[in-house]
Order: structure tokens, then sequence, then C-alpha cells
């Protein structure tokens, strides 16, 4: 049970780490663009392609870690007057709700980056479904953290400022 927890807790490290590399690289490479632009009236030809690129997995990636995190909308205010036997109920809907985002993000998203594999795009040569295939992946995180809410397994690794101050 450790080594799958390890190899679990590794893929998702990755995949946080890809996010924070997406975000670091798509800085770089917009600000080195601005300055060739405006020092040297020239553009890099494949940086804004690739800036999208990031942007595009940089987000999905997001979406993910946010649920994971759950950092997702929450109507407190309102709940707060329920039960708790009423919040627990309400608690396994939403992650069966999340759980249902994912599964139409991995059928739809593996469609739609089945779709676009026959074209490239202009500047990298890339197969335009690279910019897709984040969807089914994303998908498939958000179903794995759903699931783990669900059963019970406490998903979030980062603590917010608030919960840091209560320590």
């Amino acid at each position: 049970m450790a080594l799958i927890k390890r190899v679990l807790l590794a893929i998702d490290s990755f995949f946080e780490n890809f996010a924070l590399i997406a975000l670091t690289s798509m800085t770089i490479i917009v600000f080195v663009q601005v300055i060739t632009r405006k020092l040297f009236n020239y553009v890099f030809f494949w940086s804004e392609e690739v800036t999208l690129l990031l942007m595009v997995w940089f987000s999905f990636m997001g979406i993910a870690i946010g649920f994971r995190e759950k950092l997702h909308m929450a109507m407190d205010s309102v709940t707060n007057f329920f039960p708790a036997v009423v919040n627990k109920v309400l608690d396994k809907v939403i992650d069966a709700s999340i759980f249902a985002f994912g599964l139409y993000l991995i059928v739809n998203g593996w469609q739609f980056t089945e779709l676009m594999n026959e074209s490239t795009l202009p500047a990298t040569k890339l197969p335009t479904s690279v910019m897709y295939v984040v969807m089914p992946l994303t998908g498939i995180m958000i179903c794995v953290y759903s699931f783990l809410q669900f059963i019970g397994v406490n998903t979030i690794r980062h603590h917010g400022i608030e919960e840091e101050a209560t320590k």
C-alpha cells in the first residue's frame, strides 16, 4: 500500500511540477518575445504558438490541481446552516459531480484529440492534438482526485494562508 501511495504521489508531483514549469516557461518566452520585438524588431516564429500550448496545458493542469486542493467554488454561507449529515451527503454529491465532469473530459477530450490529430500547428508543425490531449489527461486526474475524496481520502497537499494562520 505504501508503494502505491508513493507512486501516485510521484505521478501527482510530476504533473504539478510540469504545470509550474509550463507557467515559468510561458513567462520567460513572452518576456523574451517582447524584448526582441522592441529592441531588435524580431519575433521568434514559434513563440506565440508555444506560449499558447503552455497556457492551455497549464490551465487544464491547474483545473485538476484546483479540484485536488478543493479550491472549487463553494457556498459555505448557505451550507453552514445545514446539519452535518446533510453537508456530508452534499459533499458526496459534489464529489460524484466532479467525477462525472472528469469522465466528460476523458470521453470528449479524447474524441476531440483524435479529431485534431489530422491537422498540424503552423509554426512548430506539431499535430494539433498536442494541444488537446491534456483534456483527457486532466479528466483522469480529476476522476482520481474526486474518487479519493469520495472515499474519504484527504487529497489536499498545500495548505493556504488561512489554514496556516490557525495552526
